[in-house]
């Protein structure tokens, strides 16, 4: 049994065939075109779109052609005082929503599911009057839930899947 692995012929054997196979493998990748080639790994941007350090939390993933970004509060990248009302805090949100997706070459039409989250149930109307404007094609699939508490004194706070378009 053990001889097979030991003889020098078994040995050249097992050899040869591992240099083929590599040698296979190497022929093949180096024959596709490297457009269908997809990125591969995990892409983590900051919200400029660069290369996100080693926060806590990243804005913006990018993995197999899909989009995926962090809850956005109204105060996400914007710390000056503003007017405390849901509609000024859904158009802000949804700026940065944009903001990413559009780093991450997606559109606001390739905006797959969004889960949103209101301070208030009471804010849902105002919500939604704002958030049709940013979908005049029609809206993402969508979950809608009220909590206790945002961070940043945030009335809404938003996180969505999106697709890679461009």
């Amino acid at each position: 049994m053990f001889s097979n692995l030991t003889s020098r012929r078994g040995f050249a054997a097992r050899l040869a065939s591992l240099f083929t196979g590599v040698g296979a493998a190497t022929l093949l990748a180096d024959a596709a075109p490297a457009a269908a080639q997809a990125p591969s790994g995990v892409q983590k941007l900051d919200y400029e779109g660069k290369t996100a350090g080693n926060g806590f939390i990243t804005p913006l993933v990018i993995h197999n052609g899909t989009i995926y970004i962090a809850g956005q509060g109204a105060h996400s990248h914007d710390s000056s005082d503003f007017p405390m009302d849901i509609e000024t805090h859904t158009k802000k949100v949804m700026e940065n929503v944009k903001t990413l997706v559009t780093k991450g070459g997606g559109t606001m039409d390739s905006i797959l599911q969004l889960t949103v989250y209101l301070a208030d149930i009471d804010f849902y109307e105002g919500m939604n009057n704002v958030f049709k404007t940013y979908f005049p094609n029609g809206g993402p699939a969508r979950t809608t839930v009220a909590v206790a508490a945002l961070p940043g004194k945030s009335l809404v706070e938003i996180n969505c899947i999106a697709a890679v378009v461009k």
